[in-house]
C-alpha cells in the first residue's frame, strides 16, 4: 500500500511534467516559428515555475514523511 507522501509525489511530477512539456513547447514555438518575444517569456515563466512546484511539493513530501515518522528510530 503507497502512503500519502508517494501519492503527493507521484500528483506533483503528473503536474510538474506536464507543465514542463507545455512550458518547452511554448518555448521553441517562440524561438522557432513566429519570434515572439511574449511567448518565449511565457513559455520560460512556466517551466520555473514547474521547477518551483515540484521542489516544494518534494520538500513537502519529505516534511510529511518526516513528521510521521517521528520518534520511531533506534533508542
Amino acid at each position: 500500500m503507497q502512503s500519502f507522501g508517494s501519492n503527493i509525489v507521484t500528483a506533483i511530477s503528473f503536474i510538474c511534467g506536464t507543465l514542463s512539456v507545455i512550458g518547452t513547447l511554448l518555448f521553441f514555438y517562440g524561438y522557432i516559428v513566429s519570434g515572439l518575444s511574449e511567448v518565449i517569456g511565457i513559455g520560460i515563466g512556466i517551466v520555473m515555475g514547474a521547477v518551483f512546484i515540484f521542489i516544494m511539493g518534494i520538500f513537502l513530501a519529505i516534511t510529511e514523511e518526516m513528521y510521521t515518522k517521528e520518534g520511531k528510530g533506534a533508542k
